[in-house]
């Protein structure tokens, strides 16, 4: 994923998100998310707001870094930024976001690593959600650029 997200104000943003399969661009709004084949002229499919979601609470990480430490979480000094991690179950996310721990339900258990700079940011978080049947899924979101709020509306639609 690749964009601009706020996170000091509800979750909204532009993003360009990326799997082996596709590449999609995302406009997240406080009512909806849309989607669409990144280069398309096609329209845009609605969600619900909270499908921005997903698997990591972005919009909550210093209560995911809490999280993990509450769960016997590492801590991995020694280097800049510092690292914490540790084995979550899709329970345990609730506590943080319920549709979060909602949408990693299938999961038997996910190990969370979050990185954290000097000025005490969340810099970078990592998941690797594991499932009983079917294949494990890699989560990596990287944060850098810290500026203000960028406005976020509704795409035009054609």
């Amino acid at each position: 994923m690749t964009g601009r997200i706020n996170l000091n104000a509800p979750l909204t943003g532009r993003t360009t998100d990326e799997t082996e399969q596709y590449t999609e661009d995302v406009v997240i709004t406080r009512q909806k998310v849309y989607r669409r084949a990144s280069g398309s002229d096609g329209g845009w499919q609605e969600f619900p707001a909270s499908t921005a979601k997903g698997g990591i609470p972005i919009d909550r990480l210093p209560r995911y870094v809490r999280l993990i430490l509450d769960h016997s979480g590492a801590v991995h000094r020694g280097s800049e930024p510092v690292r914490v991690s540790a084995r979550l179950a899709p329970k345990d996310l609730e506590a943080v976001d319920r549709t979060v721990g909602r949408n990693l339900g299938p999961a038997t258990v996910i190990d969370a690593a979050v990185w954290i700079d000097k000025e005490g940011r969340v810099v970078r978080v990592r998941q690797d959600v594991h499932f009983a049947a079917d294949a494990d899924i890699h989560n990596t979101l990287t944060l850098s650029d810290f500026k203000s709020a960028v406005p976020v509306g509704a795409p035009v639609v054609k």
